[in-house]
C-alpha cells in the first residue's frame, strides 16, 4: 500500500472490536489513521482514545453522556445522540467506515457509510440481520468487507473463485461455553457461566449469543446476504478448536478452509488491508500443534435460538427484525439477572410467533418492527 494512511472513523470504539481495531491501527501509522470514533456512553473510555489517537471527530449515541467541555481534549468536539453517530458514518473526511455498533442500534450508520461511498467494514452483523434486503443494494463490489471472523473467512475463500461455482457454505461454530449441555443443564446457567467463552474474547451481548448459539443463526443470515447465499446450501458446523473459521464448498467437489489464530485482530486487520495483507497483528498459528481437528453437528434441539433463526431467515421478509429486537431485549434481561438462559429461546420464539411477516420497503418500517418487538418483549420479560 502506497500514498495517505487510510482515514478511519471507528464506531462502537469502547467496545471489543473497536479497542482491537484501534490495536490494529496503532501497529500500523503508516497505513492507517483513526479520524473519528463514536461510543455508546464509555465517556471515560471515549476521551482517553481522542487523546492517545489525537481524534477530535467525537460521537455518543447516548445524548445523556455528553462530556464537559472541560474533559475534551484540545480541539476536540463531542456531538451525541444517535444522529450524531450516523453523521460520523459519512463524514466526507474519512475512507474507511469500521461498524462496531452493538445491536440494530448499527443499521443506520451502516446505510450512511455505503449511501456516501465510504467503505464499510462491517463488524455489526443486525445491520444486515436486520436490513439486509435494503443494505446489500447500496454496496458497490468491494465497498462492504465482513469482520466477523466467518465470514471473513467465507470472503477470503471466494476470492477469485466464480461466484457460480460455489455449491456450500460451511460455517463453523465454537459451540460455546455449553457444548453437549442439555436442556435440563442448561436451566441453571449462571450469567458468570454463560460469560466464560472457551476461545473467543468478545462483548457480553456477542458472548451470550454465542452460548445460545443465536449468534450463528444471525451469522447464516448474514452469509446469506453477503453471499447472495440460499439457506439450504448453508451449513453450520461445531469446531470447537475454533481454527477453521469456516469453509466453501465448490461445484467440483473441492473445499477451501480458512485457518488461523483466534484472535479477532486478524478479521478486522484484513478488511482494512484488503486486497493487500499486512504483517500479522498476533502470533502466527502453529500447524504443527493444532492436533486434531473435530467437527459436529449442530443441536439445534437444545439450542433452540439456532433453530429459530434459521427458519426465520427462511421466512426473511420483517421477521428477522422482530426477532432480533426481541433477542436483545431477552440477552440484556438475562444479563441483568431478569430473566433465566432457556428464558431468552423462549421470548425470542414467542414474539416471532406473534409477528405478522411483511415484505420489507423501508428503513422507517424496520424501525417500527424494532420498537414494537422490543416492546413485546419487555412484557414477557416482566411477566417472568
Amino acid at each position: 500500500m502506497t500514498g495517505a494512511p487510510l482515514r478511519i472513523a471507528v464506531l462502537g470504539s469502547t467496545g471489543s472490536i473497536g479497542r482491537q481495531t484501534i490495536d490494529v491501527a496503532l501497529r500500523h501509522p503508516d497505513k492507517v489513521r483513526i479520524v473519528a470514533l463514536a461510543a455508546h456512553r464509555n465517556v471515560s473510555l471515549l476521551l482517553e482514545q481522542a487523546a492517545l489517537l489525537d481524534v477530535t471527530r467525537l460521537a455518543l449515541a447516548d445524548p445523556a453522556c455528553r462530556p464537559e467541555a472541560d474533559d475534551l481534549p484540545s480541539g476536540a468536539a463531542c456531538a451525541c445522540g444517535p444522529d450524531a453517530v450516523v453523521e460520523l458514518a459519512s463524514d466526507t473526511g474519512v475512507d474507511v467506515v469500521v461498524n462496531a455498533m452493538v445491536g440494530a442500534a448499527g443499521l443506520r450508520a451502516s446505510e450512511a457509510a455505503l449511501r456516501s461511498g465510504r467503505r464499510l467494514a462491517l463488524a455489526n452483523k443486525e445491520s444486515l440481520v436486520v436490513g439486509g434486503d435494503l443494505l446489500m443494494p447500496l454496496a458497490a463490489p468491494g465497498q462492504l468487507l465482513p469482520v466477523d471472523s466467518e465470514h471473513s473467512a467465507i470472503f477470503q475463500c471466494l476470492w477469485g473463485e466464480p461466484a457460480h461455482r460455489m455449491s456450500r457454505i460451511w460455517l463453523t461454530a465454537s459451540g460455546g461455553p455449553f457444548r453437549g449441555w442439555s436442556r435440563a443443564q442448561l436451566e441453571a446457567v449462571t450469567v458468570a457461566q454463560a460469560l466464560a467463552h472457551p476461545r473467543w474474547t468478545m462483548g457480553p451481548k456477542i458472548t451470550i449469543d454465542s452460548a445460545t448459539l443465536m449468534n450463528k443463526g444471525l451469522e447464516a443470515i448474514e452469509a446469506h446476504h453477503l453471499f447472495a447465499a440460499p439457506y439450504d446450501r448453508i451449513s453450520i458446523v461445531v469446531h470447537p478448536q475454533s481454527t477453521v473459521h469456516s469453509m466453501v464448498e465448490f461445484s467440483d467437489g473441492s473445499v477451501k478452509a480458512h485457518l488461523g489464530a483466534a484472535d479477532m485482530r486478524v478479521p478486522i486487520q484484513y478488511a482494512l488491508s484488503h486486497p493487500d495483507r499486512w504483517d500479522a497483528p498476533c502470533d502466527p498459528l502453529d500447524i504443527t500443534a493444532l492436533g486434531s481437528l473435530e467437527f459436529q453437528p449442530a443441536d439445534t434441539g437444545t439450542f433452540r435460538c439456532l433453530a429459530t433463526a434459521l427458519e426465520v431467515g427462511r421466512v426473511g421478509g420483517t421477521l428477522p427484525a422482530a426477532m432480533n429486537a426481541a433477542n436483545e431485549v431477552a440477552v440484556a434481561a438475562f444479563l441483568d439477572s431478569a430473566a433465566g438462559f432457556l428464558d431468552i429461546d423462549a421470548i425470542v420464539a414467542t414474539v416471532v410467533a406473534e409477528h405478522t411477516t411483511e415484505r420489507v420497503e423501508s428503513f422507517e418500517q424496520l424501525e417500527e418492527v424494532d420498537a414494537r418487538s422490543r416492546a413485546r418483549a419487555q412484557e414477557l420479560v416482566a411477566a417472568l
